[in-house]
């Protein structure tokens, strides 16, 4: 009886062991800003909920899973872009009540589609073979031009789309399909600067739901939520600019090993 007892306790220390070592790996994933960041936007978040709407768990619950999602994407994560394709679905659900057709058609036939391809092309290029950092990458000219001139055509049609909708605030609305198309696009392409795109679509989502908190008070929260989207994604550039920093200068330093180990060889050779 005693040796099934200690077995029994044996294993319950092992697994608590597991999940100790693995909350620990967790946390020194993070760096000390990194986790400050997190926890004063989901303070933030959680008390203008309180305090503006206390009624919709909806936007409380979209507004902290874009906050870690932004968070882990700022780490090059693909689990940040799983959590986008849920914060997408949320969002388009909250745009749907205040008939901002434009944000509700964007996230749910737009990011959350490129989201889904971007944790495909974001798992198929690891830095070092680790699925937890994605491997930066420098987008040509060229390819700035074709993406501009898509961006303006999904915007002319989309003006027109929102018109027939007859979607509130039409302007900012249509601009904001422009920035996040553009983030998403550069997102999928594993650039620095989806963070930059983001940014700018914080700031015209800060102003749809400034216009909308003005009908409706319960709608502070969300801005809140933005103002602190905005925060994370220009973080996000400066964590993806270190990482790109990162990977070049190893890049480089495997570059000239190789070198250097071929040129002994050649040496030897001779």
């Amino acid at each position: 009886m005693k040796d099934g007892e200690s077995i029994g306790r044996t294993a319950i220390t092992t697994e608590r062991t597991s999940w100790t070592d693995a909350l620990r790996r967790f946390v020194r994933y993070f760096t000390p800003f990194e986790i400050a960041l997190w926890a004063c936007s989901v303070v933030l978040i959680s008390v203008a909920y309180g305090v503006f709407d206390g009624e919709r768990p909806l936007n409380l619950a979209a507004s902290l899973i874009g906050a870690t999602s932004l968070i882990l994407t700022a780490k090059g994560n693909a689990m940040g872009q799983v959590l986008i394709i849920v914060f997408s679905v949320l969002y388009g659900i909250i745009s749907y009540s205040y008939a901002y057709y434009g944000e509700m058609i964007t996230y749910l036939g737009m990011s959350a589609p490129i989201a889904l391809l971007a944790v495909i092309a974001w798992l198929k290029n690891p830095y070092a073979g680790k699925k937890s950092e994605v491997r930066v990458n420098r987008i040509p000219i060229r390819e700035h031009i074709f993406l501009w001139a898509l961006a303006a055509a999904v915007t002319t049609a989309f003006y027109f789309i929102l018109e027939a909708f007859d979607t509130a605030n039409l302007i900012p609305s249509t601009v904001s399909v422009t920035t996040s198309f553009v983030a998403a696009y550069l997102t999928f392409r594993r650039s620095p600067l989806y963070a930059l795109a983001y940014a700018a679509n914080d700031i015209v989502l800060i102003v749809l739901w400034v216009l909308a908190a003005i009908d409706d008070i319960t709608y502070v929260s969300v801005v809140i939520c933005f103002i602190t989207f905005l925060v994370n994604d220009l973080y996000g550039f400066i964590s993806w600019s270190r990482m790109k920093r990162r990977q070049h200068a190893d890049t480089d330093t495997v570059y000239v090993r190789s070198a250097s180990h071929a040129g002994k060889g050649v040496a030897e050779k001779a």
